[in-house]
């Protein structure tokens, strides 16, 4: 498990940011097309404490997306896991503690990530309302704070096999080296998809307590998604980033990037199926396959990468991604023990 999707950076001192006067709510949405990346309008703002509400936003809780984009690799890594060992139906205590540990380990490599990257977020327009630019929360309290979302981590790592726990832990080397990667290549959404989709190989070992084909052509078909749908948010900063010499696959693809979103979306998909075949799967998972293709078709044909919001609109639309294929996965898992009982 491993941190969310930001906006790339490069190599270099940061130029000094504007000051931002601390409050105690976040900053007023930017203007134009630029979406906010915190805003006061959301659903965690309503039901949190006002002294709980900047780490809520530090930790993306008010804008989850992230967390699910963590979340499905370890619960596709899991029941794949599962047709491959002929098992009936998904183990569910380990879907609800993959589901804490995604959402508390996305929060805390948000908070690492803002504390690495805060002097670029006051510079750009959609990442200067974040917590830590606009002083709601200082350095050192986002240092903490991301401490203590994983020990939470931990306390869910430990109820694995030792083989998982060791697993999991090593991909801590990732998330602490891919902010600085961002400084270094235009390539940092590879890098993104190496950590993110960790939980492709952590959700199949838990079956296993070990790896297989399947759970490495699943992992290598979730990188190419990442670095297809990151390249879409990265496109929300590309004005930003090209006037300050920052780097991200859309300013690589640049016009480009509707092919190169091709290239990598049908290679997730055949990987994917690869993954599905090396475990047995049946049917449904390929049905599954099939309508996750149109979905990133559509998010092909349909993207302007002149609108943040468009771009953001398309990028929160993964999450119908991942439930199409954890939908074929357990699908296939139950259609298993039907075919049991009969």
């Amino acid at each position: 498990m491993s941190s969310p999707p930001t906006r790339s950076t490069s190599a270099g001192p940061p130029v000094p940011p504007s000051p931002v006067k601390p409050s105690d709510g976040p900053v007023a949405q930017a203007t134009g097309e630029h979406v906010a990346d915190a805003t006061a309008d959301n659903w965690f703002d309503r039901v949190a404490p006002p002294l709980a509400r900047p780490f809520g936003r530090l930790a993306r809780f008010d804008r989850p997306t992230g967390a699910w984009l963590l979340l499905f690799p370890c619960w596709w890594g899991q029941t794949l896991g599962e047709v491959a060992a002929g098992r009936a139906y998904p183990n569910i205590w380990y879907l609800a503690l993959f589901l804490v540990g995604a959402f508390v380990m996305r929060g805390a490599g948000c908070a690492y990530n803002d504390f690495v990257d805060r002097d670029f977020d006051a510079q750009v327009e959609r990442t200067r309302s974040r917590p830590i630019p606009s002083g709601q929360v200082t350095p050192l309290q986002a240092l903490i704070f991301a401490c203590m979302l994983s020990l939470v981590g931990l306390l869910v790592l430990i109820q694995f096999n030792t083989f998982t726990i060791w697993l999991a832990i090593s991909s801590l080397v990732l998330v602490a080296l891919y902010p600085f990667a961002k400084r270094l290549t235009n390539w940092a959404q590879l890098v993104l998809g190496f950590t993110f989709k960790w939980g492709a190989l952590v959700g199949y070992a838990a079956i296993h307590g070990r790896l297989g084909w399947p759970a490495l052509l699943l992992y290598a078909g979730s990188i190419a998604w990442t670095i297809g749908y990151d390249t879409i948010y990265a496109h929300q900063d590309s004005r930003d980033d090209a006037e300050l010499g920052l780097r991200s696959t859309a300013l690589r693809f640049a016009e480009n990037t509707g092919g190169w979103l091709t290239g990598l979306y049908a290679g997730a998909v055949a990987l994917w199926a690869m993954a599905a075949w090396a475990a047995g799967a049946g049917w449904p998972v390929y049905l599954a396959l099939l309508a996750v293709g149109l979905q990133m078709l559509w998010q092909i044909t349909t993207l302007d990468t002149a609108s943040p919001a468009n771009c953001l609109e398309r990028f929160k639309s993964n999450r119908v991604v991942g439930w199409l294929f954890f939908g074929g996965l357990v699908v296939d898992l139950v259609l298993v023990e039907a075919a049991g009982r009969l």
